[in-house]
């Protein structure tokens, strides 16, 4: 089981070897953090922009340009859509954001005729963070696409934690559906989807997890706080994943948990046919390779 984000760099090196498809690799960053995880031995890389500036990239950042495949798409959009025909024809596995802006690429994956969206698929984003003062990874979503998620959203959200803790090599995930509150409160729709989906799992219609919700996040990841209200359960105080109930939560508590406790963490798009990096200039590298180490466990 993977305890430490830097645990994923050994289980990518055992296993054979997945392609990362960069869309629009046209700078430093991207360049720089997909070299490192080659480098590292996480991935097999192709990489679609304009050849001329990636060779300058390469030149004058010491990288030999040689350790990629490089697909000459000069456009922007064009080369986003190029990066996803190659996942689609099977020349790769998963898929990272280059200079190409998050609006374009998005529209990539999500084209009705040659994008990456099986059918009725939710998209959505899963974060696994190490914080210092947790006692295990934890993974949590939506912090990033989905603003207010309905019942059936959350249940998706729910499916991707679960399957990402597998990933993971978590065998039976602790998922807590979080509210403001443990008591189930009818006139707070997160309280209600929570305890819904919690019921759900009961009766097995959400399998290979346990779930409990609604739970407060005090209760969910600190045991003393669970025992004080005496909840009990297989999740209460001891958390793998969280569903948080609105992208305003999600959020708060991914930048208060990397600026004022100095998480470290990996993140991803899923629910497209392969995982995608949404990795922005202000990642560090290491959060990048993270990203990128994560979809490649992730990726079929």
């Amino acid at each position: 089981m993977i305890t430490k984000l830097d645990d994923m760099f050994e289980a990518l090196r055992s296993r054979k070897s997945k392609r990362l498809v960069a869309a629009y690799a046209n700078d430093s960053h991207t360049i720089g953090a997909v070299s490192k995880a080659v480098d590292l031995g996480l991935v097999d890389a192709t990489l679609v922009g304009d050849k001329d500036t990636i060779a300058a990239v390469c030149s004058k950042e010491g990288i030999d340009p040689s350790k990629f495949e490089i697909v000459h798409e000069p456009d922007e959009m064009a080369a986003a859509n190029r990066a996803v025909a190659l996942i689609n024809n099977g020349k790769g596995n998963l898929l990272m954001k280059g200079l190409v802006s998050t609006d374009k690429y998005m529209r990539a994956i999500l084209n009705k005729e040659k994008g990456l969206m099986p059918p009725k698929a939710v998209l959505s984003h899963v974060t696994v963070m190490e914080n210092p003062n947790y006692h295990k990874l934890l993974i949590f979503g939506d912090v990033a696409i989905i603003p207010l998620p309905e019942l059936k959203e959350k249940i998706a959200i729910t499916n991707y934690l679960v399957a990402t803790a597998k990933a993971l090599g978590i065998e039976k995930p602790k998922v807590a559906v979080l509210a403001a509150t443990e008591q189930v409160s009818p006139k707070m729709q997160a309280c209600v989807d929570a305890a819904l989906i919690s019921k759900m799992a009961d009766r097995g219609q959400i399998s290979g997890a346990y779930v409990d919700g609604p739970l407060a996040l005090d209760v969910a990841i600190d045991k003393e706080s669970a025992e004080i209200k005496k909840l009990g359960g297989h999740v209460a105080g001891d958390a793998d994943c969280l569903v948080f109930p609105n992208i305003e939560s999600g959020n708060v508590f991914y930048k208060a948990n990397t600026k004022l406790a100095k998480s470290e963490l990996g993140a991803m798009v899923v629910g497209a046919k392969v995982p995608a990096v949404l990795s922005s200039r202000g990642d560090t590298i290491k959060t990048k390779l993270y990203s990128i180490a994560l979809a490649a466990l992730s990726a079929k």
